[in-house]
């Protein structure tokens, strides 16, 4: 017996969109955990497959925040030498 034949096509259908759903979730989760070194994030991801809740829980409340980064950039200052000029006279 054809399981696809037995079933109605709107379950299908739903399992389908479900599938999708988890995916798209869990890859941005997985993304994100290992982007912020949350090895036990990862490994969890990785395991459970929950339709997407777990990985929107991880999204929601336990990554790490992005700080907003000020960057500085230190540079030398440039200081032009002032060369003195040898006078030169012209030898007539």
């Amino acid at each position: 017996m054809d399981l696809y034949n037995t079933l109605p096509w709107n379950i299908l259908l739903l399992l389908i969109v479900i599938a999708i759903w988890e995916t798209v979730w869990k890859a941005i989760g997985l993304w994100k955990s290992a982007k912020h070194n949350q090895l036990a994030w990862f490994v969890v991801l990785v395991i459970f497959n929950t339709a997407g809740i777990l990985p929107l829980i991880y999204l929601a409340f336990f990554q790490k925040k992005a700080k907003k980064e000020m960057t500085v950039t230190l540079v030398k200052p440039v200081v032009k030498k002032k060369v003195a000029k040898k006078k030169t006279t012209k030898k007539k």
